[in-house]
């Protein structure tokens, strides 16, 4: 069984459902993701810049790449490699994610920026994965 369909009790896959901004001069970023029974996690505190690109992408603009996520595709294509899922989680007080590949060879790449890995996600069109203890019923995101 490859790594892109192994099961993950902890976690609970999500679809973006809003790319937005915190402040009014779009310097911080906030994504919602969304289970597939409703509940939600609210990731902000990271670049507004992060947000926009995972705007883009989800907008279907891949024009655009960022020099690292265009070294990451250059990577994978040089190594037969593709990204197939990422996964959310928290270590300590920050978001981190692992970034899982298969090819020739599966690879993991471990506690990586969420944001980045959540506008990688986007870009390509895979699975996100959240720890399930992140996610939230809407009224416990809204107090």
């Amino acid at each position: 069984m490859d790594i892109s369909q192994k099961q993950e009790p902890d976690y609970s896959t999500a679809k973006i459902t809003h790319v937005g901004f915190i402040d009014p001069y779009a310097m911080e970023g906030i994504i919602i993701l969304q289970s597939d029974d409703k509940k939600e996690f609210h990731m902000r505190a990271f670049s507004g810049e992060v947000a926009r690109h995972t705007k883009s992408f989800l907008e279907g603009r891949r024009d655009t790449l960022p020099t690292i996520y265009n070294m990451i595709e250059e990577i994978c294509e040089e190594n037969e490699m593709l990204l197939v899922k990422v996964k959310v989680y928290e270590s300590g007080t920050v978001l981190r994610a692992n970034l899982y590949f298969t090819g020739k060879k599966d690879i993991v790449l471990r506690n990586y920026r969420a944001s980045d890995a959540v506008a990688l996600a986007a870009f390509y069109n895979i699975p996100i994965l959240v720890r399930k203890t992140l996610l939230k019923d809407k009224m416990e995101n809204l107090s």
